[in-house]
């Protein structure tokens, strides 16, 4: 069976599409599936805007200590300081570091604000990374959904939301690359790949991004289909029927490997375990694939 029908199996047999890339980050090794189909990247699209903070504080274009207060107009729900009851105040580096951890929609959004979302997408060119779009962030997407379906705020668009045909929910822009931050699978490892080498920004910076992946909590994708021995630093990034992460594995001798995979769902769910276990399976068939049977050559 060629690799890509080998990880196109994986996906399929948990009932799910799936776009993946992996390439060695030291050497020419590379497998993939559908490795430069436009995919949605959702919050993924954080370590492209982790990465430009942490090059801005590195340039001493601004202070990682600023204090930012996000008070309740402010919040956008979802984990971190979106689920705080009262009022907050923390530095921007820890904005970078919610928005990381936990996937902090809110911190995203006033990180954003901060560093610029034009730089963001400049950053994204600069890197020569021409499949690669960005819009907005967390509350510009937001409110293109309740434009969309009519809504003047979340408590309606949380109302409306459930009333919607499934084809309605995926004709939404923030299902369609073409208008929502969107990237390729190889265009993140390639963003990866950078970071990993130095070569995204200031070492400093690329250190503080590689640091703050390593940091994420959430363990159920990727990082569920190696061993404890094995290090993994990622992104998650989800949305309705879309279930995302990138990230690079890090063996005990010294293998590092960036991986990037999206997979798609006929039903419009947040948490899909099968599809959870498959984006671990398959990194990891990938992976091994690289570091084993001399199958991983560029495509």
């Amino acid at each position: 069976m060629r690799v890509e029908e080998r990880l196109g199996a994986v996906f399929a047999a948990a009932g799910a599409a799936g776009a993946l890339h992996a390439v060695d980050i030291d050497g020419p090794g590379e497998v993939g599936c559908r490795p430069d189909e436009p995919v949605v990247v959702a919050s993924v699209f954080k370590v492209l805007l982790v990465l430009e903070f942490a090059r801005q504080a590195a340039a001493g274009q601004l202070d990682p200590r600023e204090r930012v207060r996000v008070s309740a107009d402010r919040r956008l729900g979802g984990w971190g300081t979106g689920g705080c009851l009262d009022d907050v105040e923390l530095s921007l580096r820890d904005l970078a570091h919610f928005a990381m951890a936990v996937s902090d929609n809110t911190a995203a959004d006033l990180l954003m604000e901060r560093v610029g979302a034009d730089t963001v997408a400049l950053l994204a060119a600069e890197l020569g990374l021409v499949g690669t779009r960005i819009v907005g962030g967390p509350r510009q997407l937001l409110e293109s959904m309740l434009a969309e379906v009519g809504a003047q705020d979340e408590r309606e668009f949380a109302a409306v939301f459930p009333t919607l045909s499934p084809e309605q929910v995926r004709a939404l822009g923030v299902h369609d690359p073409a208008r929502t931050n969107a990237s390729t699978p190889r265009e993140m490892t390639r963003l990866l790949r950078m970071v990993w080498r130095d070569e995204a920004g200031p070492p400093q910076a690329c250190a503080q991004v590689r640091d703050l992946m390593a940091r994420q909590v959430f363990r159920h994708r990727l990082a569920a289909g190696f061993g404890d021995g094995v290090r993994v630093a990622a992104k998650t990034g989800t949305l309705p029927g879309l279930h995302n992460e990138v990230g690079v594995v890090e063996f005990p001798d010294g293998g590092r490997y960036a991986v990037a995979v999206f997979a798609r769902t006929p039903d419009l769910v947040a948490n899909h375990t099968q599809t959870d276990v498959a984006i671990g399976t398959a990194a990891r068939t990938a992976v091994d694939l690289l570091r084993g049977t001399g199958t991983g050559q560029p495509l």
